[in-house]
């Protein structure tokens, strides 16, 4: 008789299946391709940052010799005090739309901030960033130190500047879109363009725009992460971005526009193109404030008397950012003595063992 077969006891385990790896998304795929290449990137970059310094400095100098320093003179004293008091009207509002990008980035984060401790750090950190540039740095340092004490970790801080400076692109690209569509016949006498390149490029621009939106939107449909747990706003946070973002290019081009001399002939909508592109210039190069790429775009694009041009933005770099920077640097002082004075009176009314022996 055959031997009965031996059979295995019966178990109500199952086996482990170990899970699917969730595939990587299209975002982290770039950014691992660009982990990959970084040294190569930043060499790159560089190499891009030194050619547009130096031909932008170049051009600069090249102003700087040519001015004559009596209608230098003469152009910043014909300069009426109306002009000044308006360009700061159209600075405080551009900082205050500023002030707004904190507050949705807030928003987003779903963090409670009272708006009196958001304004101060938007302010204090663009303040800071646009005269000293590095906006990632300095911006983010300045949020950190005001928004630390308020509960915010490093990680918060870090997603906060980065849906901050979102913002601030969103509105330019918009603005350069718009603009080239809007006014290609003026911007061709610029950049010596055929308005339809002009246009096409405004279509793109605008396009590009309206993919990322759709992109937002179905990142927001599948509550995906961007990167790790970051998130990026949804299509109605977004559309809030790039009306905030209009609001605060405009404004700062503002500030710029009624300063020039009266008989320019470039209308808002050219010179706010202009102002854009002359910022994304400023960027970048990494130059602080832009200086030297920033203005030597705002006077080749002006034309006309150029020692007028260049005293007009004399005294928007005054306007916009030494008296902000200033302001900003007594503010974060005032935050700063006011904090050691509470930790000296907390100190004082909770004595130490040591006091309290007479020791």
């Amino acid at each position: 008789m055959a031997q009965a077969q031996k059979r295995r006891p019966a178990t109500n385990w199952a086996p482990i299946e170990a899970p699917l790896a969730k595939p990587p998304t299209f975002v982290e795929r770039a950014i691992e391709a660009v982990t990959r290449r970084r040294a190569t990137l930043r060499r790159l970059g560089v190499a891009a940052s030194v050619i547009i310094i130096a031909v932008s400095l170049t051009i600069f100098l090249r102003t700087l010799v040519r001015i004559d320093s009596n209608k230098f003179k003469a152009a910043i004293a014909g300069t009426s005090g109306d002009q000044i008091m308006l360009s700061f009207a159209f600075a405080a509002l551009s900082y205050l739309a500023l002030t707004g990008y904190d507050g949705l980035a807030l928003r987003h984060l779903g963090i409670r901030i009272p708006y009196r401790l958001t304004a101060l750090a938007s302010f204090a950190s663009y303040a800071l960033s646009f005269t000293l540039g590095f906006p990632l740095v300095t911006g983010g340092a300045v949020r950190y130190w005001i928004y630390g004490p308020a509960g915010l970790s490093a990680g918060k801080v870090a997603s906060l500047t980065v849906v901050a400076g979102i913002t601030f692109w969103l509105g330019m690209g918009l603005v350069v879109g718009a603009g080239f569509l809007s006014a290609s016949d003026p911007i061709a006498d610029i950049d010596h363009f055929h308005p339809l390149a002009n246009r096409l490029i405004g279509l793109g621009v605008i396009g590009a725009l309206i993919v990322y939106l759709a992109w937002v939107s179905r990142m927001r449909w599948r509550d995906a992460a961007v990167l790790g747990e970051f998130k990026l706003p949804g299509p109605w946070l977004t559309l809030g971005q790039m009306a905030l973002g209009v609001i605060d290019i405009c404004s700062a081009a503002a500030a710029l526009y009624v300063l020039l001399p009266q008989d320019h002939r470039l209308g808002f909508p050219t010179f706010a193109t202009l102002y854009s592109f002359a910022s994304m210039l400023g960027i970048a190069s990494h130059a602080p404030g832009g200086i030297g790429v920033f203005d030597a775009t705002i006077l080749q694009g002006v034309g006309g008397s150029q020692d007028a041009v260049l005293a007009s933005l004399l005294l928007f770099r005054g306007v916009y950012y030494v008296v902000p920077f200033i302001a900003a640097m007594a503010m974060l002082g005032g935050v700063e003595a006011v904090r050691r004075w509470r930790s000296l009176r907390e100190a004082m009314s909770h004595p130490s063992d040591d006091w309290r022996g007479g020791r």
